[in-house]
């Protein structure tokens, strides 16, 4: 987890629109594991160590369902400790029939793959050590192969507790309208590194040498609007930067290449191209 603190910035929270609180409410502490932090009206914020936030949930009774072919959350991962904890994991979803819709062995990853009730696509994955990484200089090959799952499972005790303290998110995979401005917005722009050029319509950055922070792809199309705000969608995502001086460094790069940046109170806001809103946090 070394690769979600220190001195490199990462993704670190989420809030999204949901359609039924209490629908989402049960499938993030029952299934996920999370533990509500804090509760006001209709939203939800979620933890994992009972300190820090990760998710927040906000209801909205009249959203239109989620919609297709648009920018915005493919999925946000949820980065846990161990291999060990993967399988718990697992056999805990077996045990509440709740149906994977896929897994895969990215080389540098074991990731299982779900959604929400209101379709917000999510990752639950565990990282190999770093130095079995297949680096090819700087690059590292974009695999998705059959996930050794029998090897998984066997890895773990059976005993389910909710999800370890240290869980993290460990990063987001975007949706975007267009490649070439999202590299431009993410490594020119913000200072993330590519580690997985753009390979089958999709990008992967990072800092720190992780093997991405951030993902992108134009798998929905290009050129392609931002979701209705009226609708389920992602409502934000996080960056969290050491201190305040590096976020500074970086909201002036964004102001020279012209992307808006918008401060309410002592919270900076930007949106990449393609409609995606992001807090630039340094608390």
């Amino acid at each position: 987890m070394s690769f979600h603190r220190g001195i490199n910035p990462y993704v670190n929270q989420v809030e999204l629109f949901v359609s039924e609180i209490e629908r989402s409410r049960a499938f993030y502490t029952e299934e996920l594991g999370f533990k509500v932090l804090t509760e006001e009206g209709k939203s939800i914020t979620l933890t994992a160590d009972g300190v820090n936030p990760l998710i927040t949930l906000v209801e909205n009774q009249e959203a239109a369902p989620k919609q297709a072919r648009r920018t915005g959350l493919f999925h946000f991962a949820i980065l846990l400790p161990s291999r060990k904890d993967l399988s718990n994991f697992i056999i805990h979803m077996q045990e509440k029939r709740y149906l994977l819709q896929g897994a895969a062995d990215h080389l540098f990853s074991e990731a299982l793959y779900l959604a929400d009730p209101d379709g917000h696509g999510i990752e639950v994955y565990r990282d190999l050590p770093p130095e079995e990484w297949t680096w090819q200089g700087e690059e590292l090959p974009l695999v998705s192969d059959p996930i050794d799952m029998e090897g998984v499972i066997q890895a773990g005790d059976g005993h389910w507790n909710g999800l370890p303290s240290d869980t993290v998110i460990g990063h987001i995979h975007l949706h975007v309208r267009n490649l070439e401005e999202a590299k431009r917005f993410y490594v020119d722009g913000l200072g993330f590194d590519v580690t997985i050029p753009m390979r089958h319509r999709a990008l992967f950055v990072s800092t720190g040498g992780y093997h991405h922070h951030i993902g992108l792809n134009t798998w929905n199309g290009t050129d392609i609007p931002k979701p209705d705000q009226g609708s389920v969608h992602m409502r934000w995502y996080s960056i969290k930067f050491h201190d305040e001086a590096q976020r500074n460094e970086r909201v002036e790069q964004l102001n020279r290449m012209g992307y808006s940046v918008e401060t309410e109170g002592d919270l900076i806001w930007t949106e990449d191209p393609s409609g995606n809103r992001i807090l630039l946090d340094a608390k």
